[in-house]
C-alpha cells in the first residue's frame, strides 16, 4: 500500500490519459469531446460548476464551454487542441480569472489552444479529410454541432472537401480507460476515503437525540471542505429511523429520535474523484438487541464479499455468496421463514436487500465501465487489478412491513466500503470509518463522556 498523500493529479497523468486514448483511435481520425457549460440555478446565478468527467479525464481542465480536439493523421502523428474561453479583463473582474490560450498550452500540455469563438472556424478543417470522427453520442448538443461541421465539409465536395464516412462513440474508449485506475488515481482515491472516513467519525461524534439530520449533514460537509474535498461527490444521505428505508433519501430534515439508527451515505470529492461510504449507527450510542442482530449480519456479509475480491472474481459471483449468507441469516433471525434452499432459489432476501451489491467508483460515484451484465442483470465481468468498486450490502425493514415481527420494523442498515482490486487480492480504501459494533459504540461513548 502506498503512503503517498495526493490531493491533485499531476498534469502528466492527463497527458497519459490522452496518450492511451490516442492509441485506441484509428489512423486518420479526429476525436471531439466537450466541456460542460454552466447551468442556471435562479435568474442570474448558476449552480456550482461540475466539469464533464470524460473531458476532465483527458485534460484536467476545469473551465466551462471548452472543447478538446484530438487529431491522429495517416502517419499516426497525434496532436491535442484545446478551445477555451479567451482572456477578458472585464469578465474576469466579475466572474473570476480564466486560464487563456497561452497558459492552456504551457500548463495543460496541449499542442495548440484557441478561443471558443474560433471553434466553428477550425472544426470543419479538422474534420475535412478524416475517415472517422469520434465523439460522445450521449451529448445531444455536441452531436448536433458535429453533424453541422460535417455538413459544412460536405458542402465543399466540389472544391475537394472530403467528409468522414464513419462515426464512433468516444465514450466506448473513455469508459474502458477510466475503469482501470493508475497508481496516482488510487492514491487520490485513498486520500478521498481518508477525508470521508474522518467525516463519518465526526458524524458519529456529533449526532445525538433531538438533533436534526441536516445538522449532522453540516458536520460532514464541514469535515470534507476543511480537508480539501470542497464538494460532496453526491447528495449526502442522513437518514434517521425509518428514513433509512428510503434508498436515496436526501431531505435530511427530520429530528433524530432515541433508540433509532442513523444511516449516513456520504463521500467527498477530491480533484474530481469520488469516495462513497455508508455507515449506520445508533443515535443514542448503543445498539438495541434487534439493531445489533441486523447490523452484525450486514457487516458479516460485507466482510464476506470484500474478502473474496481478487482478479477473476465478479459481482455475479459475489452476489451468490452474499445472497446465500443474508438469506440464511434472516431465516435464523425469523425475518424470513420457510425452506432455506427454496428461499435462496426464489431470492426472497431481495425483499429486504433491494439494491445491487456494488458499483464501479471513480470520477463518477456510479462510475462508467461495462459490467458484462446478462438478461438476468447478472454482472459477469471479471475483476482486474486497478478496478475500484463499492461493496454495500443492506437490509431494509420499513415500519409499514406487517409481514415481520414488530421488533424488526423501522430498521434500515447499509454498510459500504470502497475497494481496489490488487494483483493478488484487494485493498480496502475505507479504513477510517469505524464499522464494528464495539468500535462505533466506543467512539460515540468517548464523544459523549
Amino acid at each position: 500500500m502506498s503512503s503517498t498523500t495526493l490531493t491533485k493529479l499531476p498534469i502528466e497523468e492527463f497527458q497519459a490519459h490522452r496518450l492511451a486514448f490516442f492509441k485506441q483511435m484509428p489512423s486518420n481520425s479526429v476525436a471531439i469531446i466537450s466541456a460542460n457549460t454552466e447551468v442556471t440555478r435562479s435568474n442570474d446565478t448558476e449552480y456550482g460548476f461540475c466539469q464533464d468527467k470524460n473531458f476532465y479525464y483527458l485534460t484536467g481542465f476545469n473551465e466551462p464551454d471548452a472543447l478538446l480536439v484530438l487529431v491522429k493523421d495517416e502517419n499516426n502523428h497525434c496532436e491535442s487542441i484545446l478551445f477555451c474561453l479567451a482572456k477578458d479583463a472585464l469578465q474576469e473582474v466579475w466572474h473570476g480569472r480564466r486560464i487563456g490560450q497561452e497558459k492552456a498550452v504551457a500548463d495543460y500540455k496541449v499542442e495548440h489552444a484557441f478561443t471558443c469563438d474560433e471553434i466553428d472556424s477550425y472544426l470543419p478543417d479538422y474534420i475535412d479529410g478524416k475517415s472517422q470522427v469520434l465523439f460522445p453520442f450521449a451529448n445531444d448538443v455536441l452531436t448536433s454541432k458535429v453533424f453541422g461541421w460535417i455538413a459544412q465539409v460536405k458542402s465543399t465536395l466540389r472544391q475537394g472537401g472530403h467528409a468522414p464516412s464513419n462515426l464512433f462513440d468516444s465514450a466506448v474508449i473513455t469508459n474502458e480507460l477510466r475503469l482501470i485506475k493508475s497508481s496516482n488515481e488510487l492514491a487520490l482515491m485513498r486520500q478521498a476515503n481518508i477525508i470521508s472516513g474522518n467525516a463519518h467519525q465526526r458524524a458519529m461524534q456529533k449526532a445525538g437525540v433531538g438533533k436534526f439530520e441536516y445538522q449532522v449533514e453540516a458536520e460532514i460537509l464541514h469535515e470534507f471542505a476543511r480537508n480539501g474535498a470542497r464538494y460532496a461527490a453526491y447528495g449526502t444521505i442522513v437518514a434517521g429511523g425509518d428514513n433509512a428505508n428510503i434508498l436515496h433519501y436526501t431531505n435530511n430534515s427530520d429530528v433524530l429520535n432515541n433508540n433509532e439508527l442513523l444511516l449516513i451515505d456520504a463521500g467527498g470529492e477530491l480533484d474530481g474523484y469520488a469516495a462513497d461510504i455508508t455507515r449506520t449507527f445508533p443515535i443514542n450510542g448503543k445498539f438495541t438487541t434487534e439493531q445489533k442482530a441486523i447490523y452484525q449480519l450486514v457487516l458479516d456479509a460485507k466482510n464476506l464479499a470484500v474478502n473474496a475480491i481478487k482478479p477473476g472474481m465478479s459481482f455475479a459471483k459475489l452476489n451468490v455468496l452474499t445472497i446465500e449468507f443474508l438469506t440464511k441469516g434472516l431465516l435464523e433471525l425469523g425475518v424470513l421463514s420457510g425452506d432455506l434452499t427454496a428461499l435462496i432459489e426464489e431470492k426472497k432476501v431481495k425483499d429486504y436487500f433491494i439494491h445491487g451489491l456494488g458499483h464501479w467508483l471513480g470520477l463518477d460515484v456510479h462510475d462508467v465501465g461495462d459490467y458484462h451484465a446478462n438478461a438476468e442483470r447478472e454482472q459477469h465481468r471479471p475483476f482486474e487489478q486497478g478496478m475500484v468498486m463499492t461493496i454495500e450490502p443492506g437490509i431494509y425493514i420499513p415500519l409499514s412491513d406487517l409481514n415481520v415481527d414488530e421488533k424488526w420494523r423501522g430498521i434500515g442498515v447499509r454498510i459500504e466500503d470502497n475497494i481496489a482490486v490488487t494483483a493478488q487480492g484487494f485493498e480496502n480504501l475505507t479504513q477510517d470509518a469505524p464499522d464494528t459494533i464495539d468500535a462505533i459504540e466506543a467512539l460515540m461513548a468517548k464523544a459523549n463522556s
